[in-house]
């Protein structure tokens, strides 16, 4: 019979020799019984929980390791250690800050196979001629080992250890499963693929603030103790072994220091102490219902802080009110505390992430903050110290954020079918049907962009580039052909289609399902189109012009309709003005239709790319309309464009058109059409309006910003214009800083 050929039989074979397998686990266990136990962290100024300048606990004693040779190899090795699946990236000289003490690793080589960093070549412990200037950071990949245990290899328990756990969880009892979102319940973690209660008796209010705002939660509340008494009397429970200790500013429980060991009693409990319950205070947004959600969309009223320009819910970058303009943050300093503390505020939990360098594009105005400091607990960022000097900061630093949101179910209730990719289909919505959850489509009677971005936001998609009223073309699921939802009107605020308005159970659509099913096609970016409001307030003037010389302009409806019946000797007074349309989005504006579709205008000689593009209005002081505007995009250029932005589109020789990023489209106060035919207008006061995109028909990440308003006064030969912005029209007691303009003959 075969027998291995072990060890035994080498001896047989050469009795003079040692067994070389023997010598070399001799050598491998003496090695591993030898080598430093140590223990690794990520602190300083990070931004996520996955990242920060890398620590190692060696001797009772916390130091940090010196970037000279450190590689990817190095923080692949760091990171499998801390239970990360990898490294995506290291960072040199101090990126997440100096640290403190002993500078304990130094030119670390590593293959990248190793188990721990004590286990990679070095100059030794303590060993080093660095700097805390030069200390190491790493970026781990978000994404946690399963089944990861953390092995605590101190002699003593030091507080600052760090438990890395697989998942943690809020388990609902059965009176609460019903409820959206989960806001109550036992905090759970799961361990070597077992879930764990955590003894209450060293848990704090602290740590009830970090699970919360791990959960999309902005807040903590006390509950009702008798109940979770009573039950765990009665249900046999599985402790977790460690206590956690938690500042309260932490971005995740994991991320918490590791407290004692708890010493568990035979029969499981723990003490006196029962298993952790928290109970969490949602956003208003966020109001728990017991089925599927909101009845309605939560429209609140305007905070100090906002976010703009954000894919997703609970993302954007961070903009402040400030004298009655809104501005960004500069992201000098900016990190995941003061970013906690923009979330909270808006009703999310705690921050993902803290971004930087305008990675959700760039803002307009000024930049009101920067180097913001915050301890953590600020009610707004606002009370957080900041510098009023923005000086060397521009709209390339903007700060934005990434917000816990609470689980809603949202994307479960709708999908997307029959598209190439996962980005586009025929939407399919899943409701209630006599008794049982069915799946349908939705009438695609007036169905645009706006409920597009809806259903994008609501899969979590990012943004829409198209609304489709047809999608033969798309072969979606034959079961869920019939129309399950018409009459769908959404104001884009909302989170999920079911908020906007519609007809309910009472389906109407003329048109059918079938090939008349509404579909989207989403996008992770969009562009950002926002006028220059000084522009217009600098440029504007009075003109009368003879009709012989707007005979164009008639034809193209760029003159009030009284125009018509005047005849070429007559006058139209004209008010004139310049605009620049910046793209601060973060893809290129690009027309909704192709070349085939332009229309061209033969008086004007030209091609119109979208027959509306802007609307320029004169209202009276109560919102009536009583003189407007026209403007059609005949020419969508990149007239400038910032430095090192190469422009993209040209008009000539019917060339493509659109607005890069960082570029914009300037249309000249005397071109035709850049105007308002004020000739029938009375002497008064009234506000100035340019809407730019004004039926929605390209994509934008925000749509806000989209209008620009001007306080005015006209006394029938001379007009003022003052307070021009874009946004929505704040509030203004003084009449100061205008312009004054004479008429100007032609």
């Amino acid at each position: 019979s075969w027998k291995p050929f072990g060890c035994e039989s080498l001896a047989m074979a050469f009795p003079s020799a040692l067994c070389i397998f023997s010598l070399l686990a001799l050598v491998q266990a003496q090695s591993e019984s030898q080598q430093p136990k140590i223990q690794l962290r990520l602190a300083g100024n990070k931004r996520k929980h996955y990242e920060g300048r890398l620590e190692v606990f060696y001797n009772n004693e916390w130091g940090t390791i010196c970037d000279d040779d450190f590689s990817i190899l190095a923080a692949q090795v760091a990171c499998r250690e801390l239970g990360f699946l990898g490294a995506v990236s290291w960072s040199p000289s101090a990126k997440f800050g100096q640290g403190e003490g002993r500078i304990w690793l130094d030119n670390v080589h590593c293959t990248g196979r190793e188990k721990s960093l004590a286990e990679c070549p070095s100059n030794g412990f303590g060993v080093s001629d660095c700097r805390h200037s030069e200390d190491v950071g790493v970026i781990c990949n978000q994404k946690r080992i399963p089944g990861h245990r953390f092995i605590n290899t101190m002699n003593n328990n030091v507080e600052t250890l760090e438990e890395r756990v697989e998942e943690i969880r809020i388990r609902p009892i059965s009176s609460h499963l019903k409820r959206i979102p989960v806001t109550e319940g036992y905090v759970e973690i799961k361990e070597r693929g077992k879930w764990r209660q955590i003894c209450d008796e060293e848990w704090t209010p602290l740590n009830n603030r970090v699970v919360c705002g791990m959960y999309g939660f902005p807040g903590e509340k006390n509950y009702n103790n008798k109940v979770y008494k009573s039950l765990s009397m009665r249900k046999k429970k599985n402790y977790w072994g460690f206590s956690v200790n938690c500042t309260g500013n932490e971005a995740h429980l994991s991320s918490c220091r590791l407290g004692k060991p708890l010493e568990l009693k035979r029969n499981g409990t723990c003490g006196r102490g029962l298993p952790v319950v928290v109970s969490c205070v949602p956003g208003r947004a966020f109001a728990p219902s017991s089925s599927t959600g909101f009845r309605k969309a939560y429209r609140p009223e305007q905070p100090l802080v906002r976010l703009r320009g954000g894919s997703n819910i609970g993302e954007g970058r961070v903009e402040v009110l400030k004298n009655g303009v809104w501005g960004t943050v500069c992201d000098d300093n900016w990190n995941l505390r003061a970013a906690t503390i923009v979330c909270r505020e808006l009703g999310f939990g705690s921050a993902k992430e803290a971004l930087t360098g305008a990675k959700l594009g760039q803002g307009m105005g000024p930049v009101h903050m920067n180097e913001v400091e915050c301890s953590g607990f600020e009610k707004s960022l606002t009370d957080c110290y900041f510098n009023n000097d923005a000086l060397g900061c521009s709209h390339e630093e903007d700060a934005a954020v990434r917000c816990n949101i609470p689980a809603m179910g949202f994307q479960k209730r709708i999908r997307l079918s029959g598209g190439r990719n996962p980005y586009e289909g025929r939407v399919e919505v899943l409701t209630e049907k006599n008794g049982s959850l069915v799946w349908g489509t939705v009438c695609s009677e007036n169905w645009g962009m706006v409920e597009a971005m809806v259903v994008c936001r609501q899969l979590g998609l990012g943004f829409a580039s198209y609304a489709f009223q047809e999608t033969w073309y798309w072969a979606g699921d034959a079961s869920a052909d019939n129309v399950v939802m018409s009459g769908v009107r959404c104001s884009g605020t909302e989170m999920s289609l079911p908020q906007c308005l519609h007809h309910g159970k009472h389906i109407s659509c003329p048109k059918g399902g079938g090939r008349f099913a509404a579909g989207v096609s989403c996008s992770d970016s969009a562009p950002d189109l926002v006028l220059n409001a000084q522009l217009v307030e600098h440029t504007t003037y009075l003109e009368d012009r003879p009709m012989y010389a707007l005979q164009c302009a008639l034809e193209e409806n760029c003159l009030s309709s009284t125009a018509k019946k005047n005849d070429h000797s007559s006058y139209r007074r004209l008010l004139r003005f310049s605009s620049q349309i910046h793209n601060v989005g973060r893809s290129d504006f690009r027309p909704k239709l192709g070349y085939h579709a332009w229309t061209w205008h033969e008086c004007h000689r030209h091609y119109h790319s979208m027959e509306v593009f802007t609307h320029y209005d004169l209202l009276s002081l109560n919102g009536t309309k009583v003189a407007e505007g026209h403007k059609a995009s005949f020419c969508l250029e990149d007239t400038q464009c910032d430095e090192g932005i190469q422009k993209r589109y040209v008009c000539a020789n019917f060339g493509e058109q659109g607005i890069t990023v960082g570029c914009w489209d300037t249309y000249r106060h005397d071109i035709d059409c850049q105007w308002i035919d004020i000739t029938d207008v009375k002497p008064g006061d009234y506000i100035f309006q340019v809407v730019i995109n004004p039926n929605y028909d390209v994509a934008e990440s925000d749509y806000s910003n989209n209008i620009m308003k001007c306080k005015c006064r006209y006394d029938g030969y001379r007009i003022w214009m003052y307070h021009c912005h874009t946004g929505e029209l704040q509030k203004k007691n003084c009449f100061s800083g205008f312009q004054i303009y004479n008429v100007f003959m032609t």
